[in-house]
């Protein structure tokens, strides 16, 4: 979704584990499609990915791990809602200032627009 609403100009590194969804033909071929890199650490490290390990373990903690879903589709459009509603605009994380993704990123394109 990231790739489609920001279309970037140049490659873009792609942070994941090493779950089946991720190493499958249909996904690795959508990321060269893309001009899309993978990047995944060795298994049973977190190390490289960290940041995309963190985010996973907090939607299960803060999220997945507080519900039951009725179908696929409730938990579908719950995780979409947590990230685009919650997460991404208003969860302030200690490691960005304690500013919110959103208002993180803005910040920094404020920067690199005034240097």
């Amino acid at each position: 979704m990231a790739y489609w609403r920001r279309k970037p100009k140049g490659e873009v590194i792609v942070h994941s584990d090493q779950g089946s969804q991720y190493t499958s033909y249909d996904w690795q071929s959508m990321l060269k499609t893309n001009n899309l890199v993978p990047s995944m650490s060795r298994r049973g490290n977190c190390h490289d990915n960290a940041c995309t390990e963190s985010f996973f373990a907090l939607l299960k903690r803060e999220r997945i791990r507080r519900r039951i879903y009725k179908s696929k589709e409730e938990g579908k459009a719950d995780i979409f809602n947590y990230i685009e509603l919650f997460y991404n605009p208003t969860r302030r994380h200690g490691n960005n200032n304690n500013l919110s993704p959103m208002e993180y990123e803005k910040n920094y394109f404020l920067k690199q627009s005034s240097v």
